[in-house]
């Protein structure tokens, strides 16, 4: 008989460890899991959005870096203008300049050889007078004319 009253306080034991740990333990018990499964849904779900958002984030850092290469290729090719535009200024500047050195060059030439032809024309002048009047001083002689026609081209 010791074994069924045994069995039967062990079984009143067990029960009774059963409803305490069921109003007592198991509550708080599951609330922990609860609030920890809770946790790591929420972990979870911040990680998914977090990679969603990096992807968004290199996506617009993808499209902000292509339009800065297209701006900087625009701001390369306007440089590219405005240097061959520049080019072409200081060319055609340079041109005028030269243009304008060459017909000044030209036109003191062109004084020059008039101031030299007019101091020939003098000297000319001098020497047909100069050769005219020693020829009259002299007898009328071919001789002598040729002589003095080969002195005046040697002055000349």
């Amino acid at each position: 008989m010791n074994i069924n009253l045994t069995l039967l306080m062990q079984a009143v034991a067990f029960g009774v460890f059963i409803w305490f740990c069921a109003k007592f333990i198991w509550p708080p018990l599951m609330r922990a899991i609860e609030t920890r499964q809770k946790q790591i849904a929420d972990g979870l779900a911040a990680g998914e959005e977090a990679r969603q958002s990096l992807s968004r984030a290199e996506k617009q850092i993808a499209t902000m870096l292509s339009e800065a290469k297209t701006r900087a290729s625009d701001i390369v090719a306007q440089g590219d203008k405005l240097k061959s535009e520049t080019d072409d200024q200081a060319k055609s500047k340079a041109e005028a300049e030269g243009e304008r050195i060459i017909a000044a060059a030209k036109a003191e030439i062109e004084q020059e050889v008039a101031r030299a032809k007019e101091a020939l024309r003098n000297q000319v002048a001098a020497l047909a007078v100069a050769g005219a009047g020693q020829i009259l001083k002299r007898e009328v002689d071919a001789k002598a004319h040729a002589e003095l026609l080969a002195a005046l081209q040697k002055q000349l």
